[in-house]
């Protein structure tokens, strides 16, 4: 067993961010150099690395991993209120849009599965959404905690459809609702045993004693219970990365407060997470990448602008009932342009989409690039428009906050 393809991948992860140093006036996500530096040093280009067991193996974790902190963004008490309807409706209108535009694409012989990209451009990046909102001093906003609202309900809904209708051990969709009713259950088990299990006065103290030391027993916790969901999501007839989404909402849910009781805990997780297993994904994903298939035919590289103008339509247009919570238009505008950015389960659905010849190799090319363009493209446009609108719109109507 070789090392030699590991080694490149590290170093081109632990080398994307002193590029991204050099020109600090380009505000380009990691994310998109980490793959676009996969893409040129891949088979496709220059052959210097290839994507072989143990980097593809690296590779499935640190996806799972990546689902696992999006899952730990998400803030229930954002769904929840007169902004959970306002999410709700626009969720709504995502899946009425996704739909119609596969259902359209497929119509006209454009693509292969409608459901497929249909639920490829339901999902929002959560977690490439959180440091730009707080960048530009909007997170704490009504815009702000409206679109997080809205990319929370947009990827839970992308990964449990992506679960329910595309998965290597699939049955039928009855069955499989019955059987995620069921890993449901057991999931809300597991909240109810931990939450019981911490308030257990030795244990709390046992855990907080242990926390800081080598033995760093909240990250060990943590590891089984991602781990641990994925298996059991497995041996539903799920997708890992279902169970790894869901280990991320459990532990937010059971410890809500781990930002302000012990702030460490999250720099460690993503230390391990963004500092390792996540850049292996992206730098193998670029690895990956069919660039030939691409510029196979002139009709592939139309779709990039195609299905970029998709996921505007689908995840950007439905933000407009959010001029009923009295942001402004500019505001309205730069969330639906922050919801229609998306990469990360762009990626994670082409890829079990050519496992399963749901989708052909120039089609998965031409979303992942639009996923490529609209983390680079939109969250640009959408940062001067929330500079421009900085001042808040006003409260809440009365009796209206929870």
């Amino acid at each position: 067993m070789s090392y030699d393809n590991l080694v490149i991948v590290l170093a081109v992860a632990a080398c994307v961010p002193f590029l991204l140093a050099l020109v600090p006036r380009v505000r380009l996500p990691g994310p998109v150099l980490e793959i676009l530096a996969g893409v040129v040093l891949g088979p496709a280009v220059l052959d210097v690395v290839r994507p072989d067991a143990m980097v593809q193996a690296l590779s499935i974790i640190g996806l799972s991993f990546l689902l696992f902190l999006a899952g730990l963004e998400i803030d229930v008490q954002q769904l929840r209120g007169p902004r959970g309807r306002l999410v709700v409706v626009g969720l709504a209108g995502t899946f009425a849009l996704a739909g119609a535009v596969g259902w359209v694409l497929n119509l006209a012989g454009l693509v292969e599965s409608p459901l497929l990209i249909g639920t490829a451009l339901v999902a929002t990046s959560l977690g490439l959404l959180i440091p730009i909102l707080k960048d530009a001093d909007a997170i704490d906003r009504p815009v702000g905690q409206l679109t997080i609202g809205g990319a929370s309900a947009g990827e839970v809904g992308a990964v449990l459809l992506l679960s329910l209708l595309f998965s290597e051990q699939a049955s039928g969709t009855a069955s499989r609702v019955l059987l995620l009713l069921g890993l449901a259950c057991l999931t809300a088990l597991i909240v109810a045993t931990s939450i019981r299990a911490g308030r257990t006065m030795w244990l709390s103290e046992a855990v907080k004693d242990l926390a800081d030391t080598s033995a760093q027993v909240r990250v060990r916790l943590t590891m089984v219970l991602v781990v641990g969901l994925s298996a059991i999501a497995l041996h539903f007839g799920f997708e890992a990365i279902l169970g790894a989404f869901m280990a991320g909402a459990v532990l937010r849910l059971v410890d809500p407060a781990a930002e302000r009781a012990h702030p460490q805990f999250r720099v460690k997780l993503e230390g391990l997470g963004y500092g390792f297993l996540v850049p292996v994904f992206f730098v193998t994903s670029g690895v990956q990448f069919d660039l030939g298939a691409l510029f196979a035919d002139t009709g592939a590289v139309l779709r990039v602008p195609m299905f970029l103008a998709a996921l505007l339509l689908v995840r950007g247009l439905p933000a407009v009932v959010y001029r009923r919570a009295g942001l402004s238009w500019p505001e309205v505008m730069a969330s639906g342009l922050l919801q229609a950015t998306s990469l990360p389960v762009i990626v994670a659905a082409t890829t079990i989409g050519l496992e399963l010849d749901a989708i052909r190799p120039a089609n998965a090319a031409a979303l992942v690039a639009s996923g490529l363009l609209s983390v680079v493209v939109f969250p640009l446009i959408a940062l001067p428009l929330l500079n421009r609108s900085r001042v808040s719109p006003g409260p809440w109507p009365a009796g209206k906050q929870n």
